[in-house]
């Protein structure tokens, strides 16, 4: 195991690393309504779908920042 996979299973220790898409757009400090958007339109953070409901995971969101870092995104 690397030092990645083990940082990533003790914060999954500490709790869930998934968050709904409420809890990921404050994390992003975007509102829900922009997720949603950026999800539809298949350029927002990766996420997945736990029977109805979305989930993202905190270090999909970490890398799509970065990812995104200093640029503008289309509304």
């Amino acid at each position: 195991m690397d030092d990645d996979e083990i940082q990533r299973a003790n914060r999954a220790k500490r709790g869930s690393p998934f968050l709904n898409t409420d809890q990921a757009a404050a994390y992003l400090k975007i509102s829900a309504r922009t997720l949603k958007r950026l999800r539809r339109a298949g350029k927002g953070p990766v996420f997945r779908r736990h029977s109805r409901f979305v989930q993202y995971h905190i270090d999909d969101l970490e890398n799509w920042s970065s990812d995104h870092a200093g640029r503008e995104f289309e509304r």
